[in-house]
């Protein structure tokens, strides 16, 4: 006779089943990096892509605060409560993913990996959640868990704060590398300012006075060679100043001229402005490093022609795209500046006529 009560299913302890999840969530990550828009025969509405991804996000907060509030402190819930937990966190997190993928590409390239960026940060932020509530699920509520469900509190919280056009997004980007090149140009200035070539040399010569030799060095010049600038170094830093100091100037004019010129419909010149400005901030990045004692003059030769050869073959690829927002940017390769000594007066003197003639 068979029995007329039905077989339970067997549930994963409420362990494992967070195990299970957390990886899960990271393994969604690589598929959104790549991720293609949706193909969709309607018309996009912006209002409502925005109040769907807003909804989304404050769906997923609700969610790291029910699993922190239930598994940061025994006992547990248990196999059936963690499923149904567990069920919903995986439907919130699928939700921001499908309306990130609604977003068309002639939106923006920029503005979609600024939503992409976005999922990102809320994917990988439950899942850090998750992993540390599993790490000592006996030990916390007050720290390490509640530390992670914040930093998924933080990035839903940004999601509001998105631009919500592509110009927009252009803009905040090129505000961010202008601010990246800014604080580059300030603490190399800085470094500069605070150069002492005899720095220490005293305590050396105390500590080390019965054994200097003159293999150490011309008599009277400093030994502690690896943390200061020679002359030649100097020499070489007064340019490579110039070069950080006009590539500022050159972002903050692009930035400006974006903000009184560019139009919202003109989506891909936009982007292309970005992906043009994205080049300029590794190359400042490089060129900086290159320059801390001690100095390797090979590299920052390297460093310097890296970047001229960005700037001249980069922004001519785009003529189209300057001409229409009235930017008269051209950077000029001048054989002086491959062929160290830099000359960079003539560098900024002809991107200084350029940004005349677009003015």
């Amino acid at each position: 006779m068979a029995s007329s009560t039905a077989a339970v299913p067997f549930l994963a302890p409420p362990l494992e089943q967070l195990r299970h999840l957390a990886e899960e969530l990271r393994s969604l990550l690589p598929r959104v990096r790549v991720g293609e828009a949706q193909e969709t025969a309607e018309e996009f509405n912006r209002e409502m892509f925005w109040r769907r991804l807003n909804e989304a996000a404050v769906k997923v907060n609700g969610e790291a605060t029910v699993l922190t509030t239930h598994f940061s402190k025994l006992p547990w819930p248990s196999p059936q409560e963690t499923q149904r937990i567990c069920e919903q966190v995986r439907i919130a997190i699928e939700e921001i993913i499908i309306v990130y993928y609604s977003l068309p590409k002639d939106q923006g390239i920029t503005l979609r990996k600024l939503v992409r960026n976005a999922a990102l940060d809320i994917v990988d932020g439950m899942a850090q959640l998750l992993e540390v509530l599993l790490t000592a699920p006996s030990q916390s509520t007050e720290n390490g868990d509640l530390i992670s469900c914040n930093s998924v509190s933080v990035a839903c919280q940004q999601v509001p704060e998105i631009p919500k056009d592509n110009k927009a997004a252009a803009l905040l980007m090129l505000t961010k590398s202008v601010d990246f090149v800014k604080d580059a140009h300030e603490e190399m200035e800085q470094a500069v300012e605070e150069c002492d070539p005899y720095s220490g040399l005293l305590n050396d010569s105390e500590d080390n006075s019965d054994s200097h030799s003159d293999e150490d060095g011309v008599l009277g010049l400093p030994s502690n060679r690896d943390s200061y600038w020679s002359e030649e170094d100097q020499e070489l830093i007064i340019p490579c100043l110039a070069l950080v100091r006009a590539s500022r100037a050159s972002l903050k004019k692009i930035r400006i001229l974006v903000a009184e010129n560019g139009k919202k419909d003109e989506v891909a010149q936009l982007d292309d402005i970005v992906d043009i400005s994205d080049e300029i901030s590794p190359s400042v990045d490089d060129l900086v490093l290159s320059i801390y004692p001690p100095v390797c003059h090979l590299t920052v030769r390297i460093s310097v022609n890296v970047w001229t050869l960005r700037g001249s073959v980069t922004l001519p690829d785009y003529p189209e795209t300057v001409h229409s927002l009235n930017l008269e940017l051209v950077w000029q390769q001048a054989s002086p500046a491959i062929a160290l000594p830099l000359c960079p007066q003539r560098w900024i003197c002809e991107i200084g006529v350029c940004f005349n003639k677009g003015s």
